[in-house]
């Protein structure tokens, strides 16, 4: 089964000409077979994350790729975009469903074993993301919670778990091997040339398919 790459933004990695060239990498990243597209934009306001998640939305038109708006439903609604990634301080999931069309993807991020079961229970969520399993510059201080737990998470619910947290290719085999149904990264898929994105979807495809 082929395995869900989620890439996460962070516009801080593009310069001060980043709207464009984030832009450009959602682009890429789509056509490369990139999956979910994680707006994660947090201090941004509202208007300029509207903006940029209505042109995420048109750059992906085409592919199979999926925009989700980090935390900001509202944004998310206004947009077009194609669903919503909840935080553990956003509103609930229940909620969430009832305002959004059918067919709006909702993920939540969860960090301990008793987190996902709870949202296993609402039956409502479309993915878990779970983290962070290795250190990452990204969370700087957060200690990694390993591929022991991400197991025992993904064993747990029947909801499909991704991985973040100093994701490589060269982790995604491991990744696989603990039952997760992906993995979502930033640096994975900001950091490389944009000619090198296909190989790099490629070469964690591969390795979710490695005994």
């Amino acid at each position: 089964m082929r395995p869900v790459v989620c890439f996460i933004t962070d516009r801080r990695r593009f310069g001060e000409a980043w709207e464009t060239a984030l832009v450009e990498r959602v682009r890429a990243a789509a056509t490369a077979g990139v999956d979910l597209i994680q707006i994660r934009e947090r201090d941004l306001d509202g208007g300029p994350l509207a903006r940029l998640a209505v042109r995420c939305v048109e750059a992906v038109g085409g592919t199979r790729a999926r925009v989700l708006v980090n935390d900001r439903l509202d944004v998310a609604l206004a947009a077009g975009a194609h669903g919503v990634h909840l935080r553990a301080d956003s509103i609930g999931a229940s909620r969430a469903r009832a305002m959004t069309p059918p067919g709006f993807l909702i993920g939540r991020s969860v960090h301990t074993v008793d987190e996902a079961l709870e949202e296993d229970l609402n039956k409502t969520l479309d993915y878990l993301i779970f983290g962070t399993v290795f250190e990452t510059t990204s969370k700087p201080g957060r200690p990694a919670a390993g591929l022991v737990r991400l197991a025992e998470v993904s064993k747990t619910t029947t909801i499909p778990v991704l991985a973040v947290g100093g994701m490589s290719a060269a982790r995604a085999g491991d990744v696989a091997r603990t039952g997760a149904a992906g993995l979502a990264a930033i640096g994975l898929l900001s950091d490389c040339p944009l000619e090198g994105l296909p190989n790099v979807v490629m070469d964690v495809c591969a390795a979710f398919h490695t005994p």
